[in-house]
This record gives C-alpha cells, sequence and structure tokens, in this order.
C-alpha cells in the first residue's frame, strides 16, 4: 500500500508547539517513503471553528516548508458522505438516536463515579427507537488490540467506553466518527498523531470494524513536556506558533529544534538539515516518554542558524523586523547584518543590537571615561585617534595599516584609554562589536563627526 499520511488540525484554536511537531514527523515520514503528506483542515465544530485559526494552521505549515500533496480537505465539505456511513450504521443496527437530557446524563455519571465505576452511557435509549437526537454508536463489548508502530500492542476492554456519541444529527458527525471515515476514503496508511489520542483509537477501531473498513497502522508520539515534565498547556509555555515567528526564530532553528522533541537521529546530533532529517527519519528512533521542550535549546539553535545565514537570506528574514528607513541604505544594512549576526539570538534582537549605526543615541559623557582615567587623557586619546582616521583614505579604515596604528597607541597610552572610548563615541553603547568594525561600517564621514562628538561631551566634564 502506497504511503499516505495526513495532518488534520481543527481550527478551533492557536496552532501550536505540539501541532508543528506533529505536521513536521508526518512530513518527514512521507518524505522519507517517497509517500504523501495530506493536509485536512476538520472543521465540522460550526460553533467553535474559526477562519483566523485556518489561515494561522496554513501559514504556519508555508512558513515551515511543510509542503502538501493535493488540495485541501475540508470536512465541512464533505458530509453529505458523512451522512451516507451513518444512515448505513443505522439502517444495519449499529447505531440509534439518543434522547437523553444532559441533566439526565451527568445524573449517571455522577451515580457511576459515587459507587466507583468507570463513567459511560447505560444504554437507556438503545432500543427506544427515537427517529431524532444524537446519534449513538452501538459499542460492542470485547477486548480490541492494535499494534502501535511506537509503543507496540495496545489493548482496550471496550465494554468500558460505552455507547459513545457519533453525530448530533445526521448533518452533524463528530470526531471519532468524522476521522475513520476520512482516513478510509483518503486511502491514509498510517495515522501518527500526539499520544493523548491513544484513547480514541478503540473507539475508531470499532466504528471501522462495523463498516467493513480496514483500519490504518497507528503511531503515538510523545507528548511535549514542561522542564517540570508536566504537560505543555496555557498555564506554561503553550502559545500560538506563530508567536515564534513573530519573536523572531527562524523555521530552519525551528524544524531542527522540532524533531528532537521525542524523535533522536543515528548519530548524536544537534544540527540536522532538513534533508539530513528526511534521509534518517524513522519511527523506531521515537521516544515512547515525554519530551521535555528546553528553551535554551531553542535559543541556542535559533542563534546557530542566524550566524550561519547568507547575510541576503538574513536580511529577508529581518525586513518585518527592522524601521522601512533602515531599507533605503541596502548597502550599509548589508555590513550591519554581516558584524552583528555574531550576536543575534533572535531577528527582533537586530534592532536593539544594531540600532546605533543607522540613529545614535545621545549618552552622558561619563560613558566615554575607561576606569579611573582623568577626562584630560581620555580627551586626548580621541583626539589622536581623530587625526589617524582624518589621515587615511576611505578604503584604509578596513586595513591594517591604521589597525596597526591604532594598537601602537593602545601599548602605549592603554588598551582600556584607547579602545573603550573609541567604542563608546562610535556607538554610545556599552557593548557593541569592536570599534574598529563599526568604523569600516560607517565609513570616515560618520566616523570622525561621532569622535568630534564625544570630544564635546568630555570638554564639560573638564570645566
Amino acid at each position: 500500500m502506497p504511503i499516505r499520511v495526513r495532518f488534520a488540525p481543527s481550527p478551533t484554536g492557536p496552532f501550536s508547539l505540539g501541532n508543528a511537531r506533529t505536521a513536521l514527523f508526518n512530513w518527514l515520514f512521507a518524505r522519507h517513503s517517497e509517500g504523501e503528506f495530506l493536509l485536512r483542515i476538520e472543521d465540522t465544530d460550526k460553533e467553535r471553528s474559526q477562519k483566523k485559526f485556518e489561515n494561522e494552521i496554513i501559514e504556519s505549515l508555508k512558513w515551515l516548508g511543510l509542503n502538501w500533496d493535493g488540495d485541501i480537505v475540508y470536512q465541512s465539505q464533505r458530509l453529505e458522505i458523512y451522512k451516507h456511513y451513518l444512515e448505513k450504521l443505522l439502517k444495519e443496527g449499529w447505531a440509534y438516536y439518543c434522547q437523553c437530557s444532559p441533566e439526565k446524563l451527568e445524573a449517571e455519571r455522577q451515580a457511576q463515579l459515587s459507587q466507583g465505576l468507570v463513567p459511560k452511557y447505560s444504554g437507556h435509549c438503545r432500543n427506544l427507537n427515537y427517529q431524532s437526537g444524537v446519534i449513538r454508536f452501538k459499542m460492542p463489548e470485547k477486548i480490541v488490540s492494535f499494534h502501535d508502530l511506537i509503543r507496540g500492542n495496545i489493548k482496550f476492554d471496550t465494554s468500558l467506553i460505552g455507547d459513545i456519541v457519533i453525530a448530533k444529527s445526521l448533518e452533524e458527525p463528530l470526531y471519532n466518527f468524522a476521522v475513520v471515515i476520512d482516513d478510509w476514503e483518503m486511502n491514509i496508511s498510517h495515522v501518527i498523531r500526539g499520544e493523548d489520542h491513544i484513547s480514541n483509537t478503540p473507539k475508531q477501531l470499532m466504528i471501522g470494524e462495523a463498516l467493513g473498513i480496514k483500519p490504518p497502522k497507528y503511531a503515538h508520539l510523545p507528548l511535549i513536556l514542561t522542564p517540570q515534565r508536566q504537560k505543555l498547556s496555557s498555564r506554561f509555555l503553550q502559545k500560538s506558533f506563530s508567536d515564534y515567528q513573530k519573536e523572531g526564530y527562524l523555521p530552519e532553528a525551528m524544524l531542527n529544534f522540532l524533531v528532537l522533541l521525542g524523535w533522536h537521529p543515528s548519530r548524536d546530533r544537534e544540527i540536522l538539515s532538513l534533508e539530513e532529517m528526511i534521509n534518517e527519519f524513522d519511527l523506531s528512533r521515537v521516544q515512547k516518554g515525554g519530551a521535555v521542550f528546553n528553551q535554551l535549546k531553542l535559543d541556542w539553535l535559533n542563534a546557530y542558524y542566524l550566524r550561519h545565514l547568507k547575510t541576503e537570506k538574513l536580511l529577508d528574514y529581518l525586513k518585518p523586523f527592522i524601521p522601512a528607513f533602515w531599507l533605503k541604505d541596502e548597502n550599509l544594512l548589508k555590513k550591519v547584518i554581516e558584524i552583528e549576526k555574531e550576536r543575534l539570538k533572535s531577528l527582533k534582537d537586530f534592532v536593539s543590537l544594531s540600532q546605533f549605526f543607522f540613529e545614535l543615541k545621545d549618552y552622558p559623557a561619563e560613558l566615554l571615561i575607561w576606569g579611573n582615567s582623568p577626562p584630560s587623557k581620555i580627551m586626548s586619546n580621541l583626539e589622536a585617534l581623530y587625526q589617524l582616521i582624518k589621515n587615511k583614505n576611505e578604503s584604509d579604515l578596513a586595513g591594517p595599516e591604521l589597525e596597526a596604528e591604532i594598537f601602537l597607541l593602545a601599548q602605549k597610552e592603554g588598551r582600556g584609554e584607547v579602545f573603550w572610548p573609541l567604542r563608546v563615541a562610535l556607538s554610545g553603547e556599552r557593548n557593541s562589536p569592536p570599534p574598529l568594525q563599526i568604523a569600516q561600517v560607517l565609513g570616515q564621514k560618520e566616523s570622525l563627526r561621532r569622535i568630534k562628538l564625544a570630544l564635546e561631551k568630555l570638554k564639560s566634564l573638564n570645566k
């Protein structure tokens, strides 16, 4: 049977980190096997499904580069198909209408809990022949087992499940029913999803068995946990996946981070290209235990990919994060990127780290002073630096001659007394790239202007 997998999110809430990991594992499995990766939007919940969440799913997959095969399948466009199968189950006695009120169902549930029983529907409406209401499936009472490609053999006693609701009406199918029909109709060979779906699997197997449907193979991925080994949720680190893009993470870093959440390559490596992921991906290397979310690892990976991106590519990623006027001088911007990318942890860092290249902010004169050096000495050193830079051609700022002359001055006057005030004069910051690199980017005219401003500031300290 050809390999066909699907990613089937519901557009009822933000696209999450767990959703992205599930999509990636399905995509890698399909690409490794030269199979197909299908996208299905499970939007039958009319009240909770929203277009904005659907758009977020699609845009997140595109951002990650997880292209799907064929057209997107929408459950809301397949209602007639579900109706056909529901009528078949009703006709053959595998399903029935139920009119039990929510109050009656809750009273039954509480009574069962008080007796220490597993709550399940009592079967009150099984033989009442109603012609309307919710539709329940007559759950066979048996031991059902299936082989999970990650966890091995799993068994369930379906007598503990009871008759589940599979549709609100003929036009309103519910998840456990619709997913069986979709996977069959779409020729899905493997269902790869989170371990929170394990309890749904026996329900789906029994519905499929009643319809004479051959089930797909199942693989349930480990949960993503907080560092405290709790389930990732809104109380802890869970947030919309699009937030990572807004915070300046690269898709390359996110893919590398996601693939290591519950899977490991053949050799102990942290950095994996997408091609390496495809070549090596195998469900046998997916762990059973929870995968711990590690923010430090994500930040480290993002910084790594930022450092190794080509300048032109990094510029494209930076465009949504920087002021528009910075793009007017693309040559300057590329020079800034070249020397700043070593310091970046995220794309958002670039503006705060690089702003001084485009606009020197005001800073106190005291910042120019190194240690206990008198202002007069700092002024003297800056005046010498001014002359050294002034006496060079523009092209010489990047040459070894100027660097050698400044180092000679530093040997004579002290490294801190020379390089510190030059750093501050050019950047207005305590932390920046090396001052000579800044001067090369700013050019001779702007470097001299900034040193002159620093000398004016120092005059106020000498009075």
